[in-house]
């Protein structure tokens, strides 16, 4: 009976292998007040195909370069003092309520005082615990100033992130030709291969499985996945959220969600 049930089961999941696949999606998500790092996005977007979102402060018209900046620099010295408080964090107008509809965010932004623009810290801060275990592009436009503490903000407040290496810096002179270094970014952080070989589920439940950069990940609320090889054989079976692929020969597999009380079935193509 155990092998007819394996036979029953290989046969369903190789009636599965003629699904359609979905590509992995990206959210651009950027903060710009020069206009410097709209430009990049602009670009961006000419040389991939992502969503894009725009951080606005709730406030509209603040001068933040009146009086030396003084308006930024105390934003972002009210942060630094008291980062775990919300209310440190200046108001934004932007919202997002389907993350997990994305494996990869972008993150771009100015450098104010050797920090993250306070705006941007925000969004961050907000949504950041929904991007654990996404990939986490990130590319920063400064004067001259180096992006250390930029960095360093981003991993405080995406702290179950993926971060792709190396991030991008654009200095403010070097926006206007931008093109090729956001092209030589894409080829370093391999981002072709992070959409490629990516199945995405899904369906009411609102949870999606993705399989790139060597991890498979659930997004989404889920009680159970179950991962199976094309001849039906249970490979595991865990309500871990993300976890790496190591280990798994390169090829079709499928796996079988449990989420919201129904079971829903994706093919993921395992190849780096």
């Amino acid at each position: 009976m155990k092998t007819i049930g394996i036979k029953i089961m290989a046969l369903a999941l190789m009636s599965l292998l003629a699904i359609v696949p979905l590509k992995a999606k990206t959210l651009v998500v950027y903060y710009s007040f020069t206009n410097n790092t709209r430009t990049i996005v602009d670009d961006l977007q000419t040389q991939i195909d992502a969503d894009v979102l725009e951080v606005e402060p709730a406030e509209e018209g603040i001068d933040y370069a009146a009086n030396n900046y003084a308006i930024g620099s105390a934003l972002i010295s009210t942060i630094r003092e008291n980062p775990d408080d919300p209310a440190s964090y200046p108001a934004i107008k932007t919202s997002v309520d389907n993350l997990d509809e994305y494996s990869t965010v972008i993150v771009a932004a100015p450098l104010w005082w050797s920090s993250m623009a306070a705006p941007m810290q925000t969004f961050l801060f907000t949504y950041g615990s929904q991007m654990a275990g996404k990939n986490i592009g990130l590319i920063v436009s400064s004067a001259s100033s180096g992006i250390s503490g930029v960095e360093a903000d981003a991993r405080r407040l995406i702290p179950g992130g993926n971060f792709l290496e190396p991030s991008l810096w654009i200095r403010s002179s070097q926006t206007s030709n931008c093109h090729s270094m956001i092209s030589d970014w894409l080829d370093d952080i391999n981002y072709d291969e992070l959409q490629a070989g990516v199945e995405a589920l899904g369906g009411d439940s609102g949870v999606s499985v993705v399989c790139a950069n060597g991890l498979l990940q659930v997004n989404g609320e889920f009680a159970a996945l179950r991962l199976y090889d094309v001849a039906g054989r249970l490979l595991f079976d865990t309500a871990e959220r993300s976890f790496s692929t190591k280990g798994l020969a390169l090829g079709i597999y499928v796996a079988v969600v449990e989420a919201d009380g129904r079971t829903e079935t994706v093919k993921i193509r395992i190849d780096n």
